[in-house]
């Protein structure tokens, strides 16, 4: 079943609420709590971080000013608090305006992420964040 436009709004919206949620849970729950491990299966399990481990600190850094920090907890946390930020205005111009530019923007990302070079680049950058995790000890 192929993805249309209403199909990839609604579920980018979706996905930004519970991303607003999860973070307002974090910035309003005891500083205790939050030092523990969450919803990261991999740590559980394991003990080592995923490559995705400190991106909600991040983001949190970044929402406080602290950019620096903010890169040096996650960099995935910069590009997430992007989407969750743009997505929202976006799906709202896209629909306002009867366009879809989003749509064809992650069709186009999608294509270029099917070739090699764009693959291995961004698989590249995850690994070495993942590398830079565990050396860190999140």
């Amino acid at each position: 079943m192929p993805l249309n436009r209403n199909k990839l709004y609604g579920l980018l919206l979706i996905t930004c609420i519970a991303g607003y949620i999860w973070l307002y849970f974090n910035l309003t729950t005891n500083q205790t709590v939050k030092n523990q491990v969450g919803v990261c299966l991999i740590k559980h399990f394991t003990n080592i971080p995923c490559p995705s481990c400190g991106t909600t600190r991040s983001i949190i850094s970044l929402s406080k000013g602290n950019f620096s920090e903010a890169l040096q907890i996650n960099p995935l946390g910069y590009i997430v608090a992007n989407i969750l930020f743009l997505t929202p205005f976006w799906v709202a111009f896209d629909i306002a305006s009867k366009r879809k530019t989003l749509f064809l923007f992650y069709l186009k990302t999608e294509t270029y992420l099917k070739k090699p070079k764009f693959a291995i680049s961004v698989l590249l950058f995850v690994i070495i964040n993942w590398i830079w995790n565990i050396k860190k000890g999140l």
